[in-house]
């Protein structure tokens, strides 16, 4: 409980009160005219102590800028490099410039719509969700460390239902005769053709050693996963740090045996086993002329990305008829949700595949039925005895 104590001032008699706030330290307000004044706002105060609803005047005046230091450093600590680096640029470009210099309790909801309403104009959604997130990050900070009783950049009716939504752009499939045609036009027809038949993301084969080839049972153990940030490449763990073994197909035995040949166990598979081999460039690299020399044999060919291998590898898996959990550890998916998620429209054939067995299920049901009942009636069973004693039955 707090107190109230009076006190002489320059201007007359005063009262002062001291309570201890959420982290129990002793404060202390002064200048109340009257008890009452004094008394109501004790109360008040113990009350948003009590229910975790108060908030410290001094604590409220800390900027944006101040708080995301820690916010950022908290997130290169726990974030994957490449994902690390887009929220630091985020903040930089996007954030910082109009935030950085104002304190946590002046930011109004409606200012932050606004904001990001006028960001919509010129940036993807996919910026103004990552913006809004770092912003709405540093603010969460802010709320948990009592700054704020609430963070104006989640709110529902304001802000977050004014956020643009993403849209998945629809993936694209090679089919075995287009991978043959592509692999047959690139430098490295090998990486192609193992691309799209393991559904490896691209930093994870070309992070590939020979010692992680089991050439015996033909797979590949996933454990190092090579990304590109800025000019450096940085080796870390596969998505979700989860180790994993993914089967190769037979025909491709002879020439990733052929890529082990002359390394150590440490050295690369693919490349010079030495340095990673980096994602082609988009415009002028090799994998686009070799897109562009399939297009010249087959004008229908599709425009791909080496990332297109991965969707290329779940489709040819699932034409085999793989299931989803196969396909799931395959890719390295965090569940089997989300490989239905991204792969949705390549189980359209399933449906109709279901629902053509339900209908061959129903029609032999109905073939046995019939059979049973004719073989009922040729053998008497369930008719009337008298039919076979030659008598009628009573009218």
């Amino acid at each position: 409980m707090g107190s109230i104590q009076a006190y002489e001032s320059a201007t007359g008699l005063r009262y002062r009160i001291q309570y201890r706030d959420a982290d129990h330290r002793a404060r202390t307000h002064t200048g109340f005219k009257t008890q009452r004044e004094a008394k109501d706002t004790l109360r008040r105060l113990e009350i948003a102590v009590t229910d975790g609803q108060h908030v410290e005047v001094a604590k409220s005046r800390t900027t944006i800028g101040e708080l995301s230091a820690a916010w950022l450093l908290a997130k290169e600590r726990t974030t994957k490099p490449s994902a690390y680096r887009a929220l630091e640029s985020a903040w930089r470009i996007h954030v910082a410039p109009k935030w950085a210099d104002r304190s946590v309790a002046t930011v109004k909801a409606t200012e932050v719509r606004d904001w990001l309403a006028a960001l919509r104009l010129t940036r993807s959604a996919t910026t103004v969700l990552r913006v809004h997130g770092v912003l709405a990050g540093i603010l969460d900070d802010a709320v948990a460390d009592r700054r704020l009783l609430s963070n104006p950049s989640r709110d529902k009716r304001t802000v977050t239902r004014s956020l643009p939504k993403k849209r998945r752009t629809p993936n694209v499939y090679l089919t075995h005769a287009q991978v043959e045609l592509l692999a047959g036009s690139a430098r490295y027809p090998t990486l192609v053709r193992f691309l799209a038949y393991t559904g490896l993301r691209w930093g994870e084969a070309t992070g590939l050693r020979v010692r992680h080839v089991d050439t015996l049972r033909r797979r590949v153990t996933v454990e190092e996963n090579a990304v590109l940030v800025n000019t450096t490449v940085i080796i870390g763990t596969p998505k979700d740090n989860e180790t994993r073994s993914v089967p190769y197909p037979a025909f491709l035995s002879t020439p990733l045996a052929r890529l082990c040949e002359g390394k150590a166990r440490e050295d690369l598979l693919f490349g010079d086993g030495n340095s990673h081999m980096r994602i082609p460039k988009s415009g002028g690299g090799w994998f686009e002329k070799a897109v562009e020399q399939a297009q010249s044999v087959d004008p229908a060919f599709p425009r791909v990305t080496p990332h297109d291998l991965r969707h290329t590898a779940a489709s040819l898996a699932i034409s085999t008829g793989a299931n989803v959990k196969a396909i799931q550890r395959m890719l390295g998916h965090a569940s089997a949700a989300m490989t239905l998620d991204v792969y949705a429209d390549l189980f359209d054939d399933d449906l109709d595949a279901v629902a053509a067995a339900l209908n061959q299920a129903h029609d032999d049901s109905i073939v046995v039925k019939s059979v049973v009942k004719l073989s009922s009636n040729a053998s008497g069973e369930g008719r009337d005895p008298s039919v076979f004693k030659g008598s009628r039955p009573n009218n």
